[in-house]
């Protein structure tokens, strides 16, 4: 035998145990499916949970934002004073905190009631000069894993609200 033909031979039977020890691989195809779709479905879950609370959070700030409105103008016409030419309000912490609670308890049974939050409390009411500012919290709990979280996360927002008279 010449030497091509050995090394013809020795070639063909290394491509015969590559082809062989290749094609013992077969079905492992199946767990790399199954972790890439259990990564994308984690991924789904976790946009979704994320998504809905910053949703939440926007949803709670605009009741802050209103329950702040309604505290700033929660002063009666004999509030009003003259402040070196400029009309000022005096407000008064326990009736800003007053208004607010209204405000909160209506909104609870008004129209929104189907928006309402589940634990929505009102941390701070007070008056800061011409300002109302209001905090308010409540549990947000996740869409699909809230057997994760069973308490939920709580969410504080702050916002404040001036009464300006011109």
């Amino acid at each position: 035998m010449t030497r091509a033909a050995r090394a013809r031979t020795s070639c063909s039977a290394r491509s015969g145990r590559i082809r062989a020890a290749l094609g013992a691989d077969e079905g492992s195809i199946l767990p790399l499916v199954v972790a890439c779709a259990a990564l994308a479905l984690a991924v789904v879950f976790l946009a979704t949970a994320a998504t809905s609370l910053y949703l939440e959070r926007k949803r709670l700030f605009t009741v802050a934002d209103a329950a702040a409105l309604v505290g700033a103008e929660s002063f009666a016409l004999d509030d009003v004073h003259a402040d070196g030419g400029q009309l000022a309000v005096g407000l008064d912490s326990a009736e800003v905190r007053a208004a607010v609670l209204d405000y909160l308890a209506e909104r609870s049974t008004g129209a929104s009631a189907a928006q309402a939050f589940d634990t929505l409390t009102c941390d701070e009411a007070v008056a800061d000069g011409g300002s109302a500012r209001v905090t308010l919290s409540a549990r947000w709990r996740p869409p699909v894993l809230a057997p994760l979280v069973p308490d939920g996360i709580a969410v504080t927002v702050t916002s404040t609200a001036r009464s300006v008279l011109r």
